[in-house]
Parts: C-alpha cells; structure tokens; sequence
C-alpha cells in the first residue's frame, strides 16, 4: 500500500527549513522521514508526516509550494547487503528506484524502514509482497 509523500519547494536560504519544521510541530505534525536536496537557489524537501491532508493544508495556508505523491514505505535487514533484498526483486521486475531515504524509527521486528520513489508503485508493491516479505518475513507499512 502507498505511503503519501510531500514534496516543498524551499527557497535555498538559511532557516527556512526550520520555519517548516516550527510550523508543523506548532500544527501537532509529527515528520517520520525526511530528505533535503539543493540546488543554487531552492531545496526540494521530501517527507512523510504522520498526518500527510493535515500537512499539505498547514503548508499550503502558509504560501508554501506542496505537492503530494505516493511512495513505498518498506522493512529492510538491517545487516551489511540488507538492501539488496529489496533492490533485487525490484531490478528483476524492470522497476526503477528514483530515490530513497530513511524513515525515522523502525519497523515492528525492529529492523530499519527506508521510503522508496519508484516508477510503477503498485507493480513494486506486488512484486516485494510475492518476492520478498514472504521469503525475508518483513514488512511493507501504510504508516
């Protein structure tokens, strides 16, 4: 199941990241993953909060850019090569990987959580849930 992602055009100046992160934890919104990237003049925040309407609402009041997508919150081993588990069935599926990053806590068995950005979701879904928790018993979350 797709887990919502928002994306927020920041302008590339010091402190407006944190004014994000003051107005959201004000608003009660707790940010569960988190990935900044720059460019000369504007970063592009990408998050997973645990309340995404809530977020995009509070943001876009406030006159920030906010866009949502759908992204794959999954279980990784949590061991050296732990990845490859779910980077394999995906490339033998044809499934590109845009982008990941790391959740802020973990799963229910304790291993790490990473949020992937792939080019056919539902695909990926279908392909770690029949590959990959069943062989490896982990979990892809609806956080």
């Amino acid at each position: 199941m797709p887990v919502k992602q928002i994306l927020v055009g920041l302008e590339n100046v010091p402190g407006k990241l944190l004014e994000v992160s003051e107005c959201l934890g004000r608003e009660g919104i707790n940010i569960r993953a988190i990935s900044v990237a720059d460019t000369s003049d504007v970063s592009t925040v990408r998050l997973v909060a645990d309340d995404p309407g809530k977020t995009v609402n509070i943001l876009k009041s406030r006159g920030y850019s906010v866009r949502q997508t759908d992204v794959i919150a999954v279980e990784v081993p949590d061991h050296p090569g732990g990845l490859q588990a779910v980077l394999k069935p995906l490339k033998a599926a044809k499934i590109n990987v845009h982008y990941l990053y790391p959740y802020l806590g973990r799963g229910e068995s304790g291993q790490a959580i990473v949020i992937l950005g792939v080019d056919k979701i539902e695909e990926a879904v279908d392909v770690l849930k029949k590959n990959w928790v069943h062989t490896f018993g982990t979990e892809i979350y609806a956080l």
